[in-house]
């Protein structure tokens, strides 16, 4: 939550007092612009500078995307998807301390979702046999085996793989500059989006990323999960993402004390919520 809750915390008195004051100029001053703070992607993107080819066969490096990927590419809902995103409570369309995604408790974000909302950082690491992704909110990382082993028949059945929050992954080369991930297993306690969008412990998720020339790569995700859409959809495509200079990801930490504390000052002010939305 260090980014979300600790800035809100700090800051809260500060805006409290100002908020008044702020609202009143801008009315009177519709000139008055605040500056925005460009994100590490946004100010790499900008620079549009002539890169080296692309290497092949190699991921190996930090790179940056933009901040939030959001899919807009759903398709309906089965009768079993459309019971379960009933239940999900998505803030803001809910009030704050009525919501129900797990970001809020610091609980995992869980695949795909870490590759749909949080893109901001992410180092691949290749191995002999694997492929190490280190994703830079909450500092997690997924093992992609790449050795040949196959991924599980069935997930959560007397025979079969336990569901996890990152689920099982294996990975090959399409050609010198695509690498494939293929995963199943994920639990279906994580939601796929901001908006709550379910998914079963079946769903299969496939990344695929082109590496386009030294400094540029090229995510897409396709989602196939038949009891909870009606079809396999690509949710993201062509998501750009920038190698990173200096090589170093940030530390972006949901840290639940700080997340019990901005539910208490921001979800619950004065000790009471509100009703729903």
């Amino acid at each position: 939550m260090r980014g979300i809750a600790g800035r809100a915390i700090v800051g809260l008195a500060g805006v409290l007092a100002l908020a008044s004051f702020a609202t009143a100029q801008t009315s009177d001053d519709e000139t008055t612009h605040v500056p925005k703070t460009r994100t590490l992607f946004e100010k790499l993107n900008a620079e549009a500078k002539p890169s080296a080819p692309a290497p092949k066969r190699d991921l190996n490096g930090a790179w940056t995307g933009p901040v939030a990927s959001i899919g807009r590419n759903f398709p309906p809902f089965t009768p079993l998807g459309e019971q379960r995103f009933k239940l999900n409570k998505p803030e803001p369309v809910y009030h704050l301390a009525n919501t129900n995604d797990p970001l809020m408790t610091c609980d995992p974000l869980g695949f795909p979702r870490n590759v749909i909302n949080e893109t901001r950082g992410m180092r691949f690491a290749q191995l002999p046999d694997r492929m190490i992704v280190l994703h830079q909110y909450q500092r997690v990382w997924r093992e992609i085996w790449t050795d040949g082993r196959e991924l599980p028949k069935s997930i959560d059945t007397k025979d079969g793989a336990p569901s996890r929050w990152y689920g099982y992954s294996v990975g090959h080369w399409d050609g010198d500059y695509t690498f494939v991930i293929d995963s199943i297993g994920m639990d279906d306690r994580s939601w796929l989006d901001t908006s709550g969008h379910p998914h079963s412990v079946d769903m299969r998720v496939q990344e695929r990323y082109t590496r386009v020339d030294h400094d540029t790569l090229h995510m897409s995700v396709t989602i196939d999960d038949p009891k909870t859409y009606i079809s396999p959809f690509e949710e993201l495509t062509g998501v750009p993402f920038k190698w990173i200079p200096n090589q170093e990801l940030e530390e972006q930490l949901c840290i639940p004390s700080e997340g019990i504390a901005y539910m208490n000052i921001i979800g619950h002010p004065g000790g009471t919520a509100d009703p729903a939305k």
